[in-house]
Parts: structure tokens; sequence; C-alpha cells
């Protein structure tokens, strides 16, 4: 059951993906609570797709939501959003929160291709995400920071995003990031050094994803409307960054990145039902 108070709602997501004799994905366990629902899964190019929705209007102040999901030996999983996740202006002060885990085992190989993160102007939330990789592990992990609701006037005007990542592969540490977006500091110039209304993009790549690192193809991105650059990290663990100047250029990057990699992987991209 959810956790509910007055003015709080508290929701979580526990999902396993495992493979059947044949090879073929399913969903082993799962159990979620409002305000996290899941879609009924189907399987497309070898992998398990899975739209995960939140049926409320988005995250208001207080509230929280866990998601722990593993995916099992050999499986392939393929996570996405029909929609926008959005946190709304905080009355309290107090931020929402999205904790997040996962763990992809033996030869697994997870997708993670969420549609952008819309803060609203007044907004305050924490976000932390850890994921844990075997060292025969694939990743394919996106994140799409909007600066808000730019067609309202709203760029770069929520209180606070607090953002924290770790990824391992095996034991090691493989990324670590921890920080703080402020409009009040000096903390967005980074952001606006480039585009006034930027948006960001952010991807963890691992596994077959970088068995041969596109370098050309990615370079060939940046310029004009992209600022992009990416590189090595320890453990086999690539990343890929950009600023875009708005969320149509974005949107265009997102899918010639997630292209150029599926082409080198030697795997077909499973459709998500939706723009990619």
């Amino acid at each position: 059951m959810p956790h509910i108070t007055n003015t709080t709602l508290g929701g979580h997501l526990h999902l396993e993906c495992s493979t059947r004799a044949d090879g073929t994905p399913y969903i082993s366990q799962q159990d979620f609570c409002v305000p996290i629902h899941i879609g009924k899964g189907h399987v497309d190019q070898g992998a398990m797709v899975l739209n995960l929705v939140n049926p409320t209007a988005g995250f208001f102040d207080g509230d929280r939501v866990d998601l722990d999901i593993t995916v099992r030996e050999g499986a392939r999983l393929c996570l996405s959003t029909p929609a926008a996740s959005r946190v709304y202006s905080s009355r309290s002060g107090k931020a929402a929160a999205n904790h997040q885990r996962f763990a992809v085992r033996e030869n697994g190989v997870l997708e993670w291709n969420p549609e952008p993160f819309i803060p609203h102007a007044g907004a305050s939330y924490h976000q932390s995400t850890a994921i844990h990789l075997h060292p025969s592990a694939s990743l394919l992990f996106f994140e799409w920071i909007s600066p808000g609701r730019v067609a309202m006037g709203e760029m770069f005007a929520y209180q606070k995003l607090r953002w924290e990542m770790d990824v391992y592969s095996g034991e090691l540490l493989a990324a670590r990031e921890r920080y703080d977006l402020d409009p009040s500091n000096h903390s967005l110039e980074s952001l606006r050094l480039r585009y006034p209304a930027a948006h960001y993009l952010s991807i963890f790549v691992a596994g077959k994803f970088v068995t041969q690192w596109p370098s050309e193809e990615l370079n060939a991105l940046h310029g004009g409307d992209v600022h992009l650059g990416h590189g090595a990290l320890e453990g086999g663990v690539y990343v890929i960054r950009a600023l875009c100047s708005h969320s149509i250029v974005t949107r265009r990057l997102f899918g010639a990145i997630r292209n150029i990699l599926y082409a080198n992987s030697g795997m077909k991209p499973p459709s998500l039902g939706r723009t990619p």
C-alpha cells in the first residue's frame, strides 16, 4: 500500500526481469503502488519493453518514490516512460524525492529511456541513482533534464535540484556524481554558458554498447545547437554529455545517439511506442 498523509504520497516499484528456458525475457517479480504503475509489457527485438507511468499529475513537495529494478542473468529489459516527469512548486520547501537502484547481472542488458524531467517554477527535488553492473552486463542509461516550462517563461525557475549518481562495474566505482542546481547561486552558469534555455542530456553506456566506441559518429553530432562530449571511465563504462539549445534539438539528438549505439552493439533497438 502507498504511504499517504494529508500532504504527501509515497510509493515504490520492485521489479525483476528474468529469462525462460528458450531465452525469452519475462517479468519474474513485480510489486508497485501509487504513484507508480507499469504498463503491459511486450517483447520486441529480444527485449522486454515496459512503460513506467505516474498516474498522478506529478511530484509534489514531500512525495517520495523508491525504485528497485534487477535484470537477471542473460535477460534484456528496456524501461521507458510515455510522458515527461514533472515536479511542481514546493509550498512547504520540502523536496520531492526519487531513489533508484538498478542491478544488471551477468550478460544482462538494461536500457533506461525516459521522457524529459521538467521542474516547474518553485520546485524542489532530490534524485539518487545507484547502478550495479556485472562486468559482463550491458547498459544504456539516458537522463534528460529540461530547464523548465520554457513556453511559460519558466527557465531555471525552480528552487533546487539535487542529483546523485553512482555507477559500479563489479566492485569498482566507475562514476560518482553529486551536484546541486540552484538558480540563486553560480551552479547554473555552465548550463547557461552555451544556451540560455539549455537542455541537458547525460548517457552512461557499458557492455555490448561500447565494444566498438563510435567516436567519429558522436563527434559529428557536435556543433551549432549541440555541445557534446564523450569519453571512457573506469570498468569499461563510457559517458556522453550534451547541452542542447532547445527541446526539439534534444529529442533529435536523443534518437540519433540511440541509433548509433545500437548499430555498434550488434543488437536491434526495441520500439518504445513513442517518438524516439
